[in-house]
């Protein structure tokens, strides 16, 4: 026999008061549900003030309520944006609800939160507005994701448009050094193998634990094969000297960008995008950094400082702090271009 689901029993409480329990009862249940969440749930008067203050809230911006009731709202917001709360609490008074607000606030030890917010006025028993509740969720980790994806759209981009002029650079170069069209049509084939495998150096591979057999395990050889689709083996247009050292697979990738990205730029813009043009590059280990001087000279023009940084200069720079723990530095002058970059040795 199937028996019904018990029922609270309100029979025996007089009929006057039954809806007053019921209404308890809904409290209770919404503040169960408010003290759970999430998301940072609270309350604030009209002045700023914070007067509620839920579970949430204390994991998302690390105050606890009796550190922070009774505080001005302020404290979590950043000093570049104080100005943000006047006008919320203005549209509050009007009886406005904002909704869905991505901004960005401020825990207690400092970090920067991107946050979504929604606030709502509080009216009493007349309807007037005494104060307003916020919630906020920690977009973070959307907003990182989201910087992500808009850097790795800008770089497919980039890359695209790099390789159809690099291919058209060395074509344009070794017309001028073939003698039949089938020595042209061999020489840009090699090249054309020698810069794929150069490009494949510069995609991170999510499943690779460790380098392929054929990838190469020193600073030394890794640049020796970035370079070989541009110059060939003892062309006195690149040097290379200075200590070599191993690399992991994790440091790879960022290190075959950074300076696949300068040679790009050499093979477009500056030193062999002629024949003149020379490449020179010093590697030096000094107190727990790898510090990499890449100098070129000899160019057919004069070296020019741009009028703004292109995505491959910030792509290069970001590559170098986030993940080789340096940092890059570029000099320009008409008789040359320095570019001098640091990585970490506990990050190769």
């Amino acid at each position: 026999m199937i028996k019904s689901p018990k029922r609270p029993r309100t029979s025996a409480i007089p009929a006057e008061l039954q809806p007053q329990l019921l209404m308890d009862r809904a409290r209770q249940q919404l503040a169960a549900i408010v003290e759970g969440s999430h998301d940072a749930i609270l309350t604030k008067d009209l002045d700023g003030n914070i007067t509620s203050w839920n579970k949430g809230a204390e994991g998302i911006f690390g105050y606890s309520a009796d550190e922070i009731l009774g505080g001005p709202i302020t404290i979590l917001i950043p000093p570049d944006r104080q100005d943000e709360e006047p006008r919320i609490l203005d549209r509050i008074r009007r009886g406005e609800r904002v909704d869905h607000y991505e901004t960005v606030r401020r825990r207690k030890d400092g970090a920067l939160l991107h946050i979504s917010l929604t606030v709502s006025p509080i009216c009493d028993e007349r309807g007037v507005v005494v104060g307003a509740s916020k919630i906020a969720r920690d977009v973070t980790a959307l907003h990182a994701a989201r910087e992500q994806q808009t850097i790795l759209l800008k770089e497919m981009q980039h890359r695209i448009k790099n390789v159809f002029s690099i291919a058209s650079s060395l074509t344009k170069l070794l017309a001028a050094k073939a003698a039949t069209p089938a020595e042209l049509a061999a020489m840009v084939g090699e090249r054309m193998t020698a810069l794929a495998r150069a490009h494949g150096l510069t995609v991170v591979d999510p499943e690779a634990e460790t380098a392929a057999p054929d990838q190469p395990t020193t600073l030394h050889a890794l640049v020796q094969v970035l370079v070989s689709p541009f110059v060939s083996v003892g062309d006195e247009r690149f040097h290379l000297e200075g200590a070599d050292v191993q690399i992991s697979a994790r440091s790879l990738t960022p290190l075959a960008l950074v300076v696949n990205e300068l040679i790009t730029n050499a093979t477009k813009h500056g030193a062999w995008r002629g024949q003149s043009g020379n490449v020179r590059i010093r590697c030096l280990k000094k107190e727990g950094f790898l510090t990499i001087c890449w100098e070129e000279t000899g160019c057919e023009e004069a070296f020019h400082t741009p009028d703004h940084s292109g995505f491959g200069e910030k792509l290069s720079q970001l590559t170098v702090e986030r993940q080789l723990g340096g940092t890059i530095v570029r000099e320009w002058r008409p008789e040359r271009l320095s570019v001098t970059f640091t990585a970490r040795e506990d990050r190769l």
